[in-house]
């Protein structure tokens, strides 16, 4: 108990020669050295004022000096912060139309990919009622039904490839638009 009582005196003397040393550089420039020579103790306090005031000088050059290196450092860390901001909108941007790209693109396959299964299918027909025709060639009945089934069939097919031509075109073309678009 004694030693935080011996600590806590220490304390309070070393509080009191900071704040004393804080009022003489507050009071130093001032209330300046007397005009006039002095000698003896009177000269002794004249000199450690002028010290005294000359590490005040020193003090507040010093916090000028800290202070400019702080606003600079706060712009460029202002400027920094800008670049971030900038460079964050411009991901943003290319993210946006990056998915809007990749929805295009999807969207071209699935019309591309249902285009294909109505092509197979059509063709599965197609080959279906060719077989039919061809067993009631061999039989040697001709009929008109089968046969304009068939032609129906063909017909059908030939549209879907058409159709899927087309879906596959339209997925090249949306694939290259953006490769165009950067290019110009």
């Amino acid at each position: 108990m004694s030693d935080i009582t011996i600590l806590e005196g220490r304390i309070t003397a070393a509080l009191d020669r900071i704040r004393r040393g804080i009022d003489r550089i507050d009071a130093g420039p001032a209330s300046g050295p007397a005009s006039g020579p002095a000698s003896g103790p009177a000269s002794v306090t004249a000199d450690s004022g002028a010290a005294d005031s000359g590490a005040a000088l020193a003090a507040q050059e010093t916090i000028l000096a800290l202070e400019m290196r702080l606003v600079d450092e706060q712009a460029v860390n202002a400027q920094l912060e800008e670049r971030v901001r900038a460079l964050k909108d411009r991901q943003d941007t290319r993210m946006a139309a990056l998915d809007a790209q990749i929805a295009g693109q999807r969207q071209a396959i699935a019309a591309l990919d249902q285009e294909l299964q109505a092509l197979r299918q059509s063709n599965a027909d197609l080959r279906d009622l060719n077989a039919q025709l061809r067993a009631a060639a061999e039989d040697g009945v001709a009929e008109p039904e089968l046969i304009n089934r068939a032609v129906m069939a063909e017909l059908d097919a030939l549209r879907a490839t058409r159709a899927a031509d087309v879906a596959e075109l339209d997925a090249v073309i949306t694939a290259l638009k953006p490769l165009i678009t950067e290019g110009q």
